[in-house]
């Protein structure tokens, strides 16, 4: 099982240890595109903080992400899975989850990323502002600057079972699974059930349980048909989302 994942928004602190190397990152094939998204980030910001705000989206109060990223090289590193924070990563909850789930985790966790591509959660990066929406002056978008590299990259990490595509639109732009590989994908929608409506904090906290109920369970379901069943044994409630390899969760508390 392959699970696809957004990055957050917030992040933690880069930590105290070495600085980052591209070179050790999971997914090597990826090592070219990140470094020339790097070099781009950290001479935009080092040069210009104005400009940087403006590419990058940032709100006044937020200037000082761009200090943040002009230092990427030389932060000290830390696993992903303790950069990023937010409501699904804090329902995960990767620091409790027991010995074999977390390597569970570590195998099976794919966070999407404007500045990296995509990395696992035990690749140790710094904290960092850039979101998959930005538009470089050099590179230009980032989602298209990814698609190539990962064309080549994806599918083989993807393995030969379910692909379990948690992200949100923007960072499904880098990467559509194709082929035999989308016939295996599988998407969640979390729907408050007595309105069947989507409500944007109890669906990133759901998926967020989600994975770590899969993850402790020790889940491998090959596709869609077996994730349903998988999630039913777990207690959820599951309904046909109406197109192929949707599913519906139901959750009567908004939680």
């Amino acid at each position: 099982m392959l699970v696809l994942l957004p990055p957050s928004e917030g992040k933690a602190a880069s930590g105290h240890g070495a600085p980052l190397k591209l070179e050790s990152l999971a997914l090597p094939g990826l090592t070219e595109a990140r470094a020339a998204v790097l070099d781009e980030l950290v001479e935009l910001c080092a040069a210009d903080e104005e400009k940087a705000r403006t590419v990058l989206g940032l709100s006044e109060g937020l200037r000082g992400e761009i200090a943040k990223n002009t230092e990427l090289r030389t932060a000290g590193a830390r696993p992903a899975g303790e950069i990023y924070t937010g409501v699904l990563y804090d329902a995960l909850g990767l620091a409790t989850l027991d010995a074999a789930a977390r390597e569970r985790a570590g195998r099976s966790l794919l966070v999407f990323s404007g500045l990296w591509g995509a990395v696992r959660v035990t690749d140790a990066i710094p904290s960092y502002r850039c979101s998959m929406g930005v538009k470089l002056p050099g590179l230009g978008a980032l989602g298209a600057h990814w698609r190539g590299a990962m064309a080549g990259v994806l599918p083989e990490a993807a393995g030969e079972g379910l692909v379990l595509d948690l992200r949100s639109s923007a960072y499904a732009t880098a990467w559509k699974p194709k082929g035999e590989v989308a016939a295996r994908t599988a998407t969640v929608r979390v729907l408050h059930a007595p309105t069947r409506k989507v409500v944007s904090h109890f669906n990133k906290a759901t998926k967020g349980r989600i994975v770590r109920a899969l993850l402790e369970a020790g889940a491998e379901p090959a596709g869609p048909a077996e994730l349903t069943e998988a999630l039913r044994d777990l207690g959820y409630v599951v309904e046909d989302g109406g197109k192929a390899g949707a599913l519906d969760v139901l959750v009567d508390e908004i939680h």
